[in-house]
């Protein structure tokens, strides 16, 4: 049987790139490959790797080598610079076992710096992350001023202790004047919106709320007529088709996850309704000391 002869494609004198440098590049052959109708060339860069690469984008100038370069091209020197409360000391780096010193990068190729915070705090940050502003501090600058917060009185509400960061909000827990108490996020006490416990809120409904937790809320059944899916605590995500299951609990609203189908997300969500079940044991039980929502 004959061999096949290789492939050899019809090449002028402009289209022929065949031992022309481009940077770190030389083409070395055509290959029967295209890409959006250019053809694909075989090179090989000064480093000694061979690549594929399109014939326009030679021309153009997009590609000058075989890509490895780019993770060591060269970069701004931060060292010494201040970023907010961010002082820059090195390029971060590593030793290997054979004493050679490598520096540390992303995966995408981006320079890691050692930086060290006006709070005494080191920390290890992506150069372009500082140089762009989304890094002032290391993370400092985010907790809230516990000292003047607890103690300080906002309508009924008295700030007793912090209850942590989520979602991006910071929360406190509060006593109300009713003797209740709520968890309450701090952008909410600042505005005003949230001035008690709900006990004015709930008076003529003679509601029960316990540790921020009303009962008869997590009791019923009904759903909210501007709930479209039917199922408490899962709603519908527009963008992605897909639906979100969360629950809320003791003044935390919890995400608990994107899922195909509505019948996932409310299994889910029926899962995490234990805690709810818990508590009602322990309040019938008569555990918690009951704070009446009514007028005395």
């Amino acid at each position: 049987m004959q061999k096949e002869a290789p492939y050899t494609p019809k090449l002028n004198k402009r289209s022929d790139l065949t031992n022309r440098r481009f940077g770190s590049l030389t083409a070395l052959e055509p290959t029967a490959e295209k890409k959006n109708g250019y053809t694909v060339w075989r090179c090989r860069c000064d480093c000694g790797r061979e690549v594929l690469i399109p014939s326009r984008y030679l021309k153009k100038g997009w590609r000058t080598d075989c890509g490895e370069h780019e993770k060591k091209k060269r970069y701004q020197d931060l060292t010494g610079m201040r970023f907010g409360k961010l002082v820059v000391m090195q390029a971060a780096s590593v030793t290997r076992p054979d004493g050679s010193v490598e520096e540390l990068r992303t995966d995408d190729g981006k320079v890691l710096w050692d930086c060290r915070c006006d709070c005494g705090n080191t920390i290890r940050v992506i150069g372009s992350q500082l140089t762009a502003g989304y890094r002032r501090s290391c993370n400092c600058l985010s907790r809230p001023p516990r000292k003047d917060w607890i103690g300080r009185r906002f309508g009924k509400l008295t700030v007793i202790a912090y209850d942590g960061k989520r979602r991006g909000f910071h929360f406190w827990k509060c006593r109300c004047e009713c003797g209740g108490t709520s968890v309450v996020s701090q952008s909410n006490l600042k505005s005003g919106h949230t001035t008690s416990c709900g006990c004015g809120k709930n008076a003529q409904n003679g509601r029960h709320l316990i540790e921020g937790t009303c009962v008869e809320a997590i009791r019923s059944k009904t759903v909210f007529t501007t709930n479209t899916s039917g199922v408490r605590g899962v709603y519908p995500v527009r963008k992605t088709g897909k639906w979100a299951a969360q629950i809320t609990f003791q003044g935390d609203k919890k995400y608990l996850g994107c899922f195909e189908t509505i019948t996932e997300a409310a299994q889910v969500r029926k899962n995490a309704e234990g805690v709810f079940e818990e508590f009602l044991d322990r309040y019938d039980a008569g555990e918690f000391q009951e704070q009446e929502m009514s007028a005395h």
